[in-house]
């Protein structure tokens, strides 16, 4: 049982500042040793290259209490991976795998009291990012950064449960060929704010993003990946090299195949052929899967058989068994589930 007096039931979806956070320093081609510390505010210059240039990039994972009572967090050797890939596009030094991993146990040790009791619906967000930290005046990268991780507990992401969401096909582009759609950088979220403003002024909850190029092959949606039902029951998931590869949607992919038995397929989806698919569902870390009942076209609706009132069927199936794993009731692959010793 959680040490804060919190109540974890009404807990929203936001920040809350909790006790300590780790921070790292890249100075003169190095990093130092790292430490947990209880400051939270972040002193720089005017002209520190994440506020001129935006060299910025995170990550977003989650701890939790399982069943057995263990503090767990689920694969953040891949989040440490994703991370490291997104340091070498943004021109920044990528912090070490085994270091991450090391950051993450030590900051949510360290707030052991903010982790949600199991059954709460809440969990403790994780969240890791890098930015340049010295002046930058000229186009060019910074020389001195920081790696810090903060946690806050959140409540549960759907209250009263998964209700069907209806998104629309954005008139923005989400990111260019060959650009920074495939790595976790600032920057992509920044330029899909005006988007999803937008999106949610016409009375949509997200939006649902083409490919550049053409404009009629699916990619994401502002923050998460999509993931597909045929009318076979089978999964299909689209695929493009400026998606991002979300865990979660790996995951899932692998929960597909494995646990459920069910055929996955990675390929170009076209937006004509959206009407064909009896389900379909957004994939991340905060949500797990959000189920998409319509998908509004310029006025022309693409209504899912799954329905607005729940999740279909395969849907829910994919939701209850990672979310399962992810809290000890079904038994992971090994390496999913990483404990942390507190």
């Amino acid at each position: 049982m959680a040490a804060k007096d919190i109540d974890w039931a009404n807990l929203g979806f936001g920040y809350v500042k909790t006790d300590k956070r780790y921070v790292s320093y890249f100075k003169d081609g190095k990093w130092d040793e790292g430490a947990v510390i209880e400051d939270d505010m972040i002193v720089m210059s005017e002209c520190a290259g994440v506020l001129q240039y935006a060299q910025t990039i995170f990550e977003g994972l989650k701890a939790y209490t399982a069943e057995d009572g263990r503090i767990v967090t689920f694969r953040p050797d891949l989040n440490a991976d994703r991370m490291i890939e997104s340091a070498k596009r943004m021109e920044m030094p990528p912090f070490p795998r085994e270091r991450f991993i090391d950051a993450i146990e030590k900051v949510v040790a360290a707030n052991k009291d903010w982790v949600p009791p199991y059954g709460s619906g809440a969990t403790l967000y994780i969240r890791p990012y890098m930015f340049g930290q010295n002046p930058v005046i000229g186009v060019k990268p910074a020389t001195d950064y920081q790696f810090r991780t903060f946690v806050t507990p959140v409540g549960p992401y759907f209250k009263g449960g998964a209700k069907p969401i209806t998104i629309k096909v954005s008139d923005f582009d989400r990111a260019a060929p060959r650009g920074t759609g495939h790595i976790k950088a600032g920057l992509n979220y920044a330029m899909s704010l005006h988007a999803i403003v937008t999106a949610h002024e016409e009375g949509y909850d997200e939006n649902i993003y083409l490919d550049p190029g053409t404009r009629t092959k699916i990619e994401e949606t502002g923050g998460a990946n999509v993931l597909l039902v045929d009318a076979d029951g089978n999964i299909v998931i689209p695929k493009s090299d400026s998606i991002l590869p979300s865990i979660t949607r790996r995951s899932l992919a692998i929960v597909a195949e494995k646990y459920l038995g069910l055929k996955v397929t990675q390929r170009e989806v076209y937006l004509s052929e959206l009407g064909d698919f009896k389900e379909c569902g957004l994939c991340g870390t905060a949500a797990v899967i959000s189920p998409v009942g319509k998908i509004v076209d310029h006025g022309k609706e693409i209504c899912f058989p799954s329905g607005m009132e729940e999740m279909g069927p395969t849907t829910k199936k994919l939701y209850e068994t990672l979310t399962g794993i992810q809290m000890g009731h079904i038994e992971a692959p090994e390496g999913w589930v990483h404990e942390i010793k507190v």
